[in-house]
């Protein structure tokens, strides 16, 4: 089992590439992160993950570009794979996203996931001028025109959203970037099914059974193999030998740690001790240690 530190955004930015150096001590697979493009001070509209539909973030949480991010915890570490959980590429052009995924494979030696999703804040594609209720095919077109951007060759493209002729990327990623979509949707679902892997929301093993059957039959619908695509799930319940044992079965070979110092609404374990304070940069360590001893030592 690969394990991945998600990192939602902390107030101490300073400490990130401490915190990848050290992940990738502990024998993480990899790190990612989260991504908002603005975030609005007034929203209406409800998060789609919690009971009550309220983020479970701070409202002065800071959202670093994702990209610039990783290329400094990359810069600290040589193996640690490098991705976005989940960066929102319908708010941005597919040139923008394309260059600055494949500028980062360039740095550090092709480590990169891409991780995308079309997000649940209409006020944010408000504020970027972008509709809301298409957002979805604007993404699927967006993957459509990357693809062709890292390929290096010539490419042109005629689509509802983007059009463009005799365009060419340089440099071109080294190796095949992965793709791996996010989301809880039936639309989420299917374009994960149909791209490189799910980055999983929260769920039980009982709950995540349909929901990985059901992928796996829009990939043989599409004539796609079963043996490249890669669910990372974020299990809401311990990762117990037996556990494991069954999602290995279910060819979940990923899995994802949500930053084991915060206390999110999906923890099942406690990794820090009362009284510690989150900001310090040995308390999150404490806790990534914590988490790498009881869990990834097992696997």
């Amino acid at each position: 089992m690969k394990f991945w530190l998600s990192l939602m955004p902390i107030k101490e930015t300073g400490q990130l590439t401490e915190i990848a150096s050290f992940a990738e001590a502990l024998g993480y697979h990899g790190i990612t992160m989260a991504d908002h493009l603005v975030m609005p001070t007034r929203i209406e509209s409800r998060y789609p993950y919690t009971e009550d539909g309220k983020m479970w973030w701070p409202p002065d949480t800071p959202w670093l570009d994702p990209w610039i991010a990783l290329a400094a915890m990359g810069a600290a570490t040589r193996r640690l794979k490098l991705g976005t959980n989940i960066y929102l590429g319908a708010l941005r052009d597919p040139f923008t996203v394309a260059k600055a995924v494949a500028t980062l494979a360039a740095l550090c030696g092709d480590r990169v996931m891409c991780g995308l999703s079309v997000g649940w804040v209409k006020e944010e594609y408000d504020l970027a001028g972008i509709d809301f209720p298409s957002r979805g095919r604007r993404m699927d077109e967006l993957i459509a025109v990357m693809r062709k951007l890292w390929s290096g060759q010539e490419a042109s493209h005629q689509g509802e959203f983007f059009r463009f002729e005799h365009a060419v990327m340089h440099p071109a990623p080294g190796a095949p970037i992965p793709i791996w979509c996010g989301g809880g949707s039936a639309p989420a679902l299917r374009r994960a099914a149909l791209n490189d892997g799910w980055l999983g929301v929260p769920l039980s093993l009982s709950q995540l059974k349909p929901v990985l059957a059901s992928m796996r039959e829009t990939r043989r619908e599409a004539g796609l193999p079963l043996d490249t695509f890669s669910p990372c799930v974020a299990l809401a319940q311990a990762l117990k030998p037996a556990v494991v044992e069954e999602l290995h079965a279910l060819g979940v070979h990923d899995t994802t740690c949500i930053a084991p110092w915060m206390l999110s609404p999906w923890g099942a374990t406690k990794w820090i001790d009362d009284g510690d304070d989150i900001r310090e940069l040995d308390v999150k360590k404490k806790a990534m240690e914590r988490f790498a001893n009881i869990v990834i030592r097992q696997f």
